[in-house]
């Protein structure tokens, strides 16, 4: 069965689940850094084609941030995981004096899932009103920054990528940050795991709604992407409580999807989640891109 997932480190157990071993990867190189007991880091670089084929993804980096935990909801986790997520983000936003960022909140307010995007960008400091206030092109302790919730398709009638080109021809970002929600294979790494990636993103690929991609081929700007995982395919959760009892899992798979089973779902505490992920991540945006003002 191939599993649904928009993980690079859960493409990575998939194939060494395969191949009946761990280990290198051709086109492949990870780098795991622990920051604590609770927090800790896989870094996932796909260099060549042969990595494209073997995980399925762009070549580029796929980071990973593992917490451990969070589900309590306790705050001082929450300022340890905002200035992890910083110290990866700033691997690949350099903060310089001209620094211009727009931030891309995706996804739909109204469905708790997919509001990770525009929660997150609600809590980011924007700044770019007082750089035109005061007329300046660059500042020593915070970035140029703009924020910008497209909505969806189904609400707005427009695509989401038009509606992010042409904030971009307003803004002229150096980067775009979008930040979105995700599917996962394990229900677990709903409430324990960030996503951050330089290779662009397809808007709604999380609710399995897959729009145009926002990348710098698409947009003219380099992408960042930041995602969390808020909803696992129903067909992925019987199919591995039902693992070692039935005999074709082709067979059950098929008959899940023909006969309209086939959901996507998610936790029971999805609004502690998108809260709490939604705080991380703004407050490490806020860290990189601000670092004079914040720590």
């Amino acid at each position: 069965m191939k599993y649904r997932t928009d993980l690079a480190i859960e493409n990575v157990e998939m194939y060494d689940e395969e191949r009946g071993k761990t280990g290198d990867i051709d086109g492949v190189e990870m780098e795991k850094i622990q920051y604590d007991d609770d927090i800790k880091s896989t870094r996932i670089k796909i260099t060549d084609p042969k990595g494209e084929a073997v995980l399925q993804k762009p070549m580029g980096n796929y980071i990973t941030l593992e917490i451990d935990g969070l589900i309590d909801g306790e705050e001082e986790l929450k300022v340890r995981a905002s200035k992890a997520l910083a110290e990866e983000l700033k691997n690949l936003i350099k903060f310089h004096y001209y620094l211009k960022v727009l931030v891309i909140g995706l996804g739909n307010d109204k469905v708790t899932p997919d509001s990770l995007g525009p929660y997150t960008v609600s809590k980011v400091r924007v700044t770019r009103h007082w750089f035109i206030i005061y007329e300046t092109d660059g500042d020593e302790e915070q970035a140029c920054v703009s924020g910008f919730i497209p909505g969806v398709m189904g609400s707005t009638g427009m695509e989401t990528a038009d509606l992010i080109k042409r904030a971009a021809e307003i803004v002229n970002p150096e980067i775009i940050l979008v930040v979105d929600s995700l599917a996962a294979r394990n229900i677990a790494r709903i409430s324990t795991t960030i996503q951050i990636n330089d290779t662009g993103i397809s808007p709604g690929a999380g609710m399995g709604n897959h729009r145009t991609m926002l990348n710098q081929q698409t947009l003219g700007h380099r992408v960042i992407s930041v995602g969390v995982p808020t909803v696992i395919d129903s067909s992925t959760l019987i199919m591995d409580a039902l693992e070692g009892y039935i005999k074709n899992p082709v067979e059950v798979e098929n008959y899940i999807e023909q006969n309209g089973q086939d959901m996507i779902v998610t936790s029971t505490d999805i609004d502690q989640v998108i809260k709490d992920f939604s705080d991380i991540i703004a407050n490490g945006i806020n860290i990189t891109l601000h670092p004079g003002i914040y720590s």
